[in-house]
């Protein structure tokens, strides 16, 4: 099996979606590092447009602006940035988007709800934020789960691998994959 698409007519080299806490922002640096590439993040990008960080956005102008602030930085870098690219944990509930990601070389962090509570600051007995966030993100991990992997052309299990082990395997896949070589979908 073929898992590495056919390079599309326009950047990036690699989008790489996840929950949040799967690791997007460190990784993706790391990537790109070893690919000789640039590193763009939507958020950062909602946050620079903006003037606030994207919690702010999300909790002073609601869902829905900064859903539409993140489906215009999601298309924005898809059709500009030609390095590594990590996309909002949410991002792939846009329609929009997901059209935008066909046929791209997308990799997902897949990532256990033992680890994102970990790397949330969930995991402890009492958690920072009031009612049942645990509850929520194991629900918000099962919701999009099949959406990251229908996406996804690479799968990377990250919970029990360090950044750099992470960066490594997609890189090697990438590699491997530009030789003509078939690999699995999951390294």
């Amino acid at each position: 099996m073929t898992f590495f698409p056919e390079r599309p007519v326009s950047p990036p080299a690699v989008i790489l979606i996840g929950p949040p806490g799967s690791g997007k922002s460190t990784v993706g640096p790391l990537l790109a590092a070893l690919l000789g590439v640039d590193f763009a993040e939507t958020d950062a990008l909602i946050a620079q447009r903006s003037g606030k960080p994207v919690a702010d956005v999300f909790i002073e102008d609601g869902e829905e602006a900064f859903r539409e602030l993140e489906r215009s930085a999601v298309a924005e870098v898809i059709g500009a940035h030609h390095g590594v690219v990590a996309l909002g944990g949410g991002s792939v509930l846009s329609e929009a988007t997901r059209k935008l990601l066909a046929g791209r070389p997308v990799v997902y962090l897949e990532t256990g709800f033992p680890a994102v509570a970990r790397r949330s600051g969930l995991a402890g007995p009492h958690p920072p934020i009031p009612g049942n966030p645990r509850g929520r993100l194991r629900q918000m991990l099962e919701e999009r789960r099949a959406v990251y992997e229908d996406l996804a052309w690479l799968t990377v299990a990250t919970d029990d691998l360090e950044p750099e082990q992470v960066a490594e395997r997609i890189a090697g896949a990438i590699a491997g994959a530009e030789a003509g070589s078939d690999a699995p979908g999951r390294p």
